[in-house]
């Protein structure tokens, strides 16, 4: 597998030749010290995986993975980076990286990421994926359906009609008076955007709020 490696410091590089040059099936074929150094050779030597970090002078990584990925997908970038900023994650991921690891990680996590991203597949060290599910989990927000824009009443009322309960059960039921249940009534059809009870049973069904 011939690899090229892109970082800045040189201390760092020189641990990653050490990992490497014990591995028989690993092959350091360019070394390059920014994101414009790398593009270039891997425009001269085509590696199969490019480890490259974020923050380097004149380009960076996602920059540089995002000019590899243009001219040659066939190319793996495997970032190798102590930044683990969803943000940062994603734009490396949108830019064409096929994986994401930590500076800090294991020389056998490297090596295992490395076999995983040549192989065509994804990988996200265990932290940086905590992180993103986490970060996903919390910001993502699927748009907003008819039925999430009724109340709380709204609901019990519509599921209630569904059941078949006239306005009048339905107010004893729920202990309000006619007109309010009839104002609830209104108000959700207009907002499912229904026109009778056909409709509106209809509806609850592929909602799932009352079984067939």
């Amino acid at each position: 597998m011939r690899i090229v490696v892109c970082d800045d410091h040189t201390l760092f590089v020189e641990g990653i030749k050490a990992i490497l040059r014990n591995q028989p099936s690993l092959e350091i074929v360019g070394e390059a010290r920014d994101g414009r150094q790398a593009v270039e050779l891997v425009k001269e030597f085509r590696p199969d995986v490019l480890l490259m970090d974020v923050s380097m002078p004149d380009m960076n990584g996602f920059d540089a993975t995002r000019r590899v990925h243009e001219f040659d997908s066939s190319v793996k970038v495997l970032i190798l980076t102590m930044h683990d900023e969803e943000e940062l994650v994603a734009r490396c991921l949108e830019a064409g990286a096929s994986g994401y690891i930590l500076k800090d990680a294991p020389a056998s996590q490297l090596l295992y990421a490395i076999e995983t991203v040549q192989k065509g597949e994804k990988y996200l060290s265990p932290v940086v994926l905590k992180k993103v599910v986490s970060g996903y989990v919390k910001n993502s927000q699927r748009p907003k359906t008819s039925y999430d824009r009724l109340s709380d009443r709204e609901r019990e009322v519509l599921k209630l009609l569904a059941e078949g309960l006239s306005v009048k059960e339905i107010a004893v039921r729920l202990n309000l008076s006619v007109k309010t249940v009839d104002v609830h009534k209104y108000n959700l059809m207009r907002k499912i955007d229904v026109h009778d009870r056909a409709e509106l049973i209809k509806y609850a069904i592929q909602k799932k709020l009352i079984a067939v």
